[in-house]
């Protein structure tokens, strides 16, 4: 197989690994976050955590990597448009994931502390909940106008 086309499954292995974890632990987070169960909210944020780090983290560090090097090697100009705006789209996306993490860490922290307790979650714990809700959205969406570009190439 050709460098390039290797280069190419790369990514798109990648970008459906960053996009396909975010959305699912996102879901699988606030889901659990809705049923209120405080030991199932502490083992879901443990669990989100730890995908994040492993998959979300590679994921988003070789999505740049790959295509930065598929538009070298095609000889493509880095300044198209279309790639403009994806350059821009995701450094949204990733200024929106990085303080999502951190926020996962304390909403985790928050809630094992609560269960081991035996005690209600804090209100600290839901107001991280809502900035962390609020703030996927962002991410999401660019994302998915990244999708769009990178196969329609406008």
């Amino acid at each position: 197989m050709e460098p390039y086309l290797i280069v190419k499954w790369l990514h798109i292995l990648s970008a459906t690994v960053l996009f396909g974890t975010g959305l699912g632990t996102a879901l699988h987070m606030w889901l659990t976050h809705l049923r209120g169960d405080v030991h199932a909210i502490a083992s879901t944020a443990r669990n989100v955590v730890f995908v994040d780090w492993v998959f979300t983290a590679s994921s988003g560090i070789a999505q740049p990597l790959t295509g930065f090097a598929m538009v070298y090697m095609a000889g493509s100009d880095p300044f198209t448009l279309w790639l403009l705006w994806s350059y821009l789209l995701y450094a949204l996306a990733m200024a929106c994931w990085v303080p999502v993490v951190w926020m996962q860490i304390r909403i985790r922290d928050i809630a094992v502390a609560a269960a081991e307790a035996g005690t209600p979650l804090p209100d600290e714990y839901h107001r991280w909940m809502r900035h962390w809700f609020w703030l996927g959205w962002p991410a999401f969406l660019s994302l998915l106008v990244v999708f769009w570009l990178m196969v329609s190439k406008p």
